[in-house]
């Protein structure tokens, strides 16, 4: 399941949800969720794709990125659908601890995004007469494309979509269908070796 066919496949609607098949109630619906049956995350969108949205959309206060969140938790909810327990919760609850864990990813990649320009404008002068990167920042570019492309392959691609995608390591194991401790455990490897080479071509330069 992709999200274009999630899109596809759930339209915002709004109104109460007409039965689907055998996942009438919401019993029925578990079932069929974690049966793997399409039609019943089609319908787990169509019930509580609205609420899910809102609450990123009041958390967030970007409506686009609520949309990628929503899209995400329906995603993360299809994928992790065996480890669903009925009798821990009801389904939209367990849809509404997916999205506080995905909203919670999506700002702490925000502030990653903003502490990195920040960083970038104070290496750049702080100021906006400044037209192009600082010559000291380019050389960092360089330098660390050079450490990177120094590193196993498995290590930089984790780090690659950690630094240039601005994953986190959940979602880097879903990218990449890595376990997510093996994602952890190339991060910090990756990260300890990076440092290394860093330091050594700095020394060098």
């Amino acid at each position: 399941m992709t999200p274009t066919a999630v899109q596809e496949r759930a339209p915002h609607r709004t109104g109460p949800a007409a039965p689907c098949g055998a996942a009438g109630s919401e019993e029925e619906l578990a079932r069929s969720l974690v049966r793997g049956e399409e039609r019943a995350l089609a319908e787990m969108f169509h019930r509580w794709g609205t609420l899910v949205h809102t609450l990123a959309a009041r958390t967030l206060g970007d409506a686009r990125e609520a949309e990628d969140v929503t899209q995400q938790v329906f995603l993360a909810a299809w994928r992790g659908r065996a480890g669903y327990r009925p009798g821990r919760g009801t389904l939209p609850g367990w849809l509404v601890g997916i999205t506080r864990r995905t909203v919670a990813d999506a700002l702490a990649a925000r502030a990653r995004r903003r502490a990195l320009a920040e960083r970038t404008e104070a290496v750049a002068g702080g100021g906006p007469a400044a037209s192009g990167p600082h010559p000291d920042q380019i050389v960092e570019r360089v330098l660390l494309a050079h450490a990177l492309a120094g590193l196993p392959p498995a290590q930089r691609q984790v780090l690659y979509l950690a630094f240039y995608e601005d994953l986190t390591h959940q979602r880097i194991a879903d990218r990449t269908g890595m376990p997510l401790g093996t994602v952890k455990a190339h991060a910090r490897r990756g990260l300890l070796r990076l440092r290394r080479e860093l330091d050594a071509l700095r020394h060098r330069c």
